[in-house]
């Protein structure tokens, strides 16, 4: 069994080419595969290996004060989803190019998965306003799967969310807006950006899709969930949909 994670963290790096290498020591003599980005504004990875290797890096990371509170989303395969393993220096752990994006002073308000649920069920929020869920991937991506009735968006890269939110801010006054993505990254910066900008009605979806998927399955999710390695999508219960990828062993 090949034990997957995905995490991310905002937080300011001011050295990031030391924790480049430490992060780079740790995985490659874990043996683990996958692709880490490190950058002044934070850390976001997708690795996986054996459960031990895994762990023996998260007890790396998790010394560092800065990411001892970091949130890991975890699924099996059967296989190795990624090929080689890959630790760079980037300018953002996401690539956005918006100002007011990274939550580095804070982040924008967030709604948990389960309350997600019974606002979708409602179809309004606790307070009575309509509910408008916000897909900040591409559409590839949402090709895949996506909340049903979600607002999508004809963008192919997520530094066109901008321009896209352009021509949709009338249909988002007077809502409770609910942005997310795959795991949380995308729809963090987007609605730290989108108040910035004016729409405080936005909010976070907590951990993403595949946070939603751990804490409550697919209720009111069409479809599976893109992501990008060679397991394609995962499905509600976190298990991949392609080929000699998949698995029925549970998520741990």
């Amino acid at each position: 069994m090949i034990l997957n994670i995905a995490a991310y963290k905002f937080v300011e790096v001011d050295d990031p080419q030391a924790l480049r290498e430490t992060l780079h020591d740790a995985a490659a003599g874990a043996e683990l595969l996958g692709t880490v980005l490190v950058a002044r504004e934070g850390l976001n990875l997708f690795l996986a290996g054996s459960e031990s290797g895994i762990e023996s890096l998260l007890e790396v990371l998790r010394a560092d004060p800065r990411f001892a509170d970091i949130g890991v989303k975890r699924s099996v395969s059967q296989s190795p989803p990624f090929g080689r393993l890959k630790v760079k220096l980037k300018d953002e752990i996401i690539s956005f190019r918006r100002d007011h994006a990274a939550p580095l002073g804070g982040r924008a308000p967030a709604v948990a998965p389960l309350d997600l649920a019974r606002w979708i069920e409602r179809g309004e929020d606790d307070s009575g306003r309509r509910l408008i869920l916000l897909d900040t991937r591409n559409r590839e991506e949402v090709a895949h799967g996506t909340f049903a009735g979600a607002l999508c968006l004809p963008i192919d890269r997520f530094t066109e969310l901008p321009g896209a939110i352009a021509g949709c801010r009338q249909a988002l006054e007077g809502a409770t807006v609910v942005s997310f993505c795959t795991g949380g990254i995308r729809c963090e910066k987007a609605a730290l950006w989108m108040r910035a900008e004016g729409m405080g009605n936005v909010l976070q979806l907590d951990g993403g899709i595949l946070g939603y998927f751990e804490a409550v399955g697919g209720h009111g999710y069409a479809g599976n969930c893109f992501v990008f390695d060679e397991r394609v999508a995962l499905d509600a219960e976190l298990k991949p949909t392609a080929g000699e990828h998949a698995t029925n062993l549970p998520a741990s």
